[in-house]
C-alpha cells in the first residue's frame, strides 16, 4: 500500500491560534474514547484508524511539548508523557505510529540549532505528521547504512530501502539517513507523496500490528540541498539525545499497563464468575480476585509514576547548561532506563495476571486481551532490559556512563 497523503499542500495553509495543553487535552478526550471503544475490533479486521490519527493531529497533540514563544503548547515533559500514556491507554498502536512525530518534535525543542529547526516546528504545528527510519537489513553492523544520495544535474537522488518506519502509512513526511559520495552520512526529509517514495503496509510482528512500522522504499526520489542536513553530534554536551526516544517506550508501556487495569476491572464487574468452590457470590467479592486486581493496579501504578518521575528527570537536562549538562544527561538517561525496566516488567506482568481475573470465558478471541501482552512484548523488543539492568548497576556502582549509542 502506498501513502499518497498531501504533504506539502499544507505548506501555505492559514496559522491556528496557538494551542495550549489544557486545550489540547479537551480536544483529543473524544478522539482517545473512540480509539478505546474499537481497538479490539480493529486489530482483529486489521483496520488502521486513519481518520482517529488525523483527528489527533489537527488537534496538534504533537505540539504540546513545543516552546510557547515558537507557537507550541509549551508543556512539560511530564505533560508530554502523560499525554502519550493516555494515547497508549487508549490503543497502543497509534502511540507508537505517532511516535517519530514525537521525536521530531522534541529534537526541534530541545536543539535550537538544528538545521531547518523554524520549517519543521512549522509543520508541526500546522499538524503534519512524521514517519522516520534509519534501519535496514543489509547484513552489516548495526547502524550501517547503504541507502545513498547522490548528485543528480541539479538535484540529488536517493536510492534506498528502509525498515520499521514507525507511522508510515498514516505520515507527510518520512527521515531517514543515507550516505554521500564522500560516506558521510546525511539526513534526509522528504514528503511521503513525492515520486519514488513507496510506503508498504508489511508490518507482521506479533503486537502493535497497527503502527504501520512497515517498508519504505525510496527509489530515484529527487532531493533539494534543503531538504538534507549533516548533524554533528560530537559535539553535544549531553551526548545522549536519545534519552527522550527510550521515555517514549516507557511511557507506552504505562500505558497498555494502564489499559490492562481498564479491561481487568471491567471483565471483573461485568463478565466472570465466581469459580465454584469459591467463598463469594460475585466475583468482585472474591478475595483472590480482589488480589489480582490489587496487582494489577499496583503495577499500572508503578509503571506510570516511574516514567513521570524520568520525565521531570529529563526536563531538568533541558534547563541546564554548562559542564553540568553530560551529568545531568547521563542521570536522566540512567533514570530513563530505570523507568523503562520497571514499566516493561509491569506491563508484561499486569498482562498475564488480567487473565486470572476470569475463567475460561476470559480467553474468548472477541475479548482480544491477549494484544495487551503482545503489544508489550513487542515494544520491549525495542531495546533488550537486561542491558539496561546492567548499565543501571554499573552507573550506581562504579559512576560508569551510558552508552551513547541512542538506546539510552
Amino acid at each position: 500500500m502506498s501513502a499518497t497523503l498531501p504533504a506539502a499542500g499544507r505548506e501555505t495553509g492559514p496559522a491556528a491560534a496557538p494551542p495550549t495543553v489544557a486545550g489540547i487535552r479537551t480536544a483529543i478526550a473524544p478522539v482517545l474514547a473512540g480509539l478505546t471503544a474499537t481497538a479490539r475490533e480493529r486489530e482483529s479486521t486489521r483496520d488502521h484508524p486513519f481518520a482517529q490519527v488525523r483527528a489527533l493531529a489537527e488537534a496538534r497533540l504533537v505540539a504540546i511539548g513545543i516552546p510557547a514563544e515558537d507557537g507550541g503548547a509549551g508543556g512539560t515533559l511530564r505533560e508530554v508523557a502523560e499525554a502519550v500514556i493516555a494515547l497508549a491507554r487508549a490503543d497502543s498502536s497509534v502511540a507508537q505510529a505517532l511516535r517519530s512525530s514525537f521525536l521530531t518534535a522534541h529534537r526541534a525543542t530541545a536543539h535550537r540549532d538544528l538545521p531547518h529547526r523554524e520549517r519543521t516546528v512549522a509543520r508541526l504545528l500546522r499538524g503534519e505528521l512524521f514517519a522516520g527510519s534509519g534501519n535496514e537489513r543489509n547484513g552489516g553492523a548495526s547502524g550501517s547504512v547503504r541507502t545513498t544520495v547522490r548528485r543528480d544535474g541539479a538535484g540529488q537522488v536517493l536510492n534506498g530501502t528502509k525498515y520499521y518506519s514507525t507511522g508510515g502509512l498514516y505520515a507527510d513526511w518520512f527521515t531517514g539517513t543515507a550516505t554521500d559520495e564522500d560516506g558521510g552520512t546525511v539526513h534526509f526529509t522528504v514528503p511521503t507523496d513525492r515520486a519514488g517514495v513507496e510506503v508498504l503496509d508489511d508490518f507482521d510482528a506479533v503486537g502493535q500490528r497497527l503502527t504501520a512500522s512497515g517498508t519504505t522504499r525510496l527509489t530515484g526520489v529527487r532531493v533539494t540541498d534543503d531538504e538534507l542536513a549533516r548533524i554533528d553530534r560530537t559535539t553535544l554536551g549531553n551526548p545522549w539525545p536519545g534519552t527522550f526516544a527510550q521515555l517514549y517506550l516507557a511511557s507506552i508501556e504505562a500505558g497498555i499497563a494502564a489499559a490492562v487495569l481498564d479491561d481487568a476491572i471491567w471483565f471483573g464487574r461485568e463478565k466472570a464468575r465466581p469459580i465454584k468452590h469459591s467463598t463469594a457470590s460475585r466475583s468482585v467479592d472474591d478475595p483472590y480476585v480482589r488480589h489480582v486486581l490489587g496487582e494489577i493496579a499496583a503495577r499500572a501504578h508503578a509503571a506510570r509514576s516511574s516514567v513521570l518521575i524520568a520525565a521531570e528527570a529529563l526536563d531538568r537536562v533541558r534547563h541546564t547548561a554548562g559542564p553540568e549538562v553530560r551529568a545531568a544527561g547521563a542521570d536522566a538517561a540512567v533514570t530513563v532506563a530505570q523507568a523503562q525496566y520497571v514499566a516493561v516488567e509491569s506491563a508484561l506482568k499486569a498482562a498475564e495476571l488480567l487473565f486470572d481475573v476470569g475463567g475460561g470465558s476470559a480467553t474468548d478471541r472477541a475479548y482480544a486481551f491477549d494484544r495487551h501482552w503482545r503489544n508489550a512484548r513487542t515494544v520491549a523488543n525495542h531495546n533488550p532490559r537486561d542491558w539496561k539492568a546492567a548499565v543501571i548497576g554499573a552507573y550506581h556502582l562504579t559512576g560508569e556512563e551510558p552508552p551513547v549509542t541512542g538506546l539510552f
